[in-house]
């Protein structure tokens, strides 16, 4: 599982300002249900520019919430000067860090609150009038390029980790590839090859597994009445919960053996080990 400092626990256990604000004057909307992350902040900005309230809404991980919940602890009392200054490090340090792999949460989480500041002020989102590079996930040129520099990134995986750039179909690898490049002028020439994607993603990983359970092992299930859902994915233990018929059946450590992990291993990578995680 991840390795989560006790504030992030904490924060996402018992999440800080859930909800919205009626008489919100700048709210930020980005990601989306389809890409797993999604978040809605609201602010309550005076007429001293300061923000006086915020609150969020979120689907997402425990660190999308987490992330989500001490970003309006954050804001509450700063003026729109300082607000902007925040950057997604500075929200991955507020709750002692955050695993690698999920530290595109707290980008999200500056990403909205840049959303709703720009809302407020009635222009248009600077990130969003970059080109598409990502079509699986939305993500700009400008957002990776701003990422890599403010990071200190050097390989796809890590912009992955930070933007969930690159993480679906993989079609992208080379741009981004191109973009550290660009930004990136301190690479030397023969550590070039060396940027590049060395192995799967953990974004990459999952998604691939959901399409798998949706499109092959789910309809599968279904004929007889059962159905699989996935709880989660570390390293390569893939956590599942049966559903339905599969719950009762007698043969449904079979199932998960010789039909659901011999299938994930055919079609995504085969050192996967699926586990049940009951109720």
């Amino acid at each position: 599982m991840w390795d989560y400092t006790e504030k992030v626990k904490e924060h996402f256990i018992h999440p800080r300002n859930v909800g919205e604000i009626d008489n919100a004057n700048g709210v930020g909307e980005v990601g989306s249900l389809a890409c797993g992350d999604a978040l809605k902040l609201y602010l309550k900005v005076d007429e001293n520019k300061r923000i006086v309230d915020a609150s969020f809404k979120t689907f997402g991980c425990a660190s999308a919430i987490a992330s989500s919940s001490a970003l309006t602890e954050m804001v509450k009392g700063l003026t729109l000067a300082e607000a902007e200054k925040i950057s997604n490090e500075d929200i991955a340090d507020f709750l002692g860090g955050l695993p690698k792999e999920k530290m595109h949460c707290s980008v999200l989480g500056r990403e909205a609150l840049e959303a709703a500041i720009a809302n407020y002020r009635g222009i248009p989102l600077p990130m969003a009038l970059g080109n598409i590079v990502c079509e699986c996930f939305g993500v700009t040129d400008l957002e990776i390029k701003r990422a890599v520099q403010e990071s200190n990134l050097r390989l796809v995986e890590e912009v992955t980790n930070f933007t969930k750039a690159g993480g679906g179909c993989g079609k992208c690898h080379e741009r981004i590839l191109e973009l550290i490049l660009e930004v990136r002028k301190d690479i030397r020439v023969e550590e070039k090859k060396e940027v590049g994607p060395k192995r799967l993603t953990n974004i990459q990983k999952i998604k691939m597994i959901e399409d798998v359970l949706e499109r092959e092992i789910r309809p599968a299930l279904r004929k007889d009445g059962g159905d699989i859902e996935l709880v989660d994915v570390d390293g390569d233990f893939v956590m599942v919960s049966l559903r339905g018929a599969c719950v009762s059946c007698a043969a449904s450590q079979t199932t998960l053996k010789e039909y659901v992990e011999k299938k994930l291993r055919e079609l995504v990578l085969e050192s996967l080990v699926v586990e049940e995680v009951k109720g």
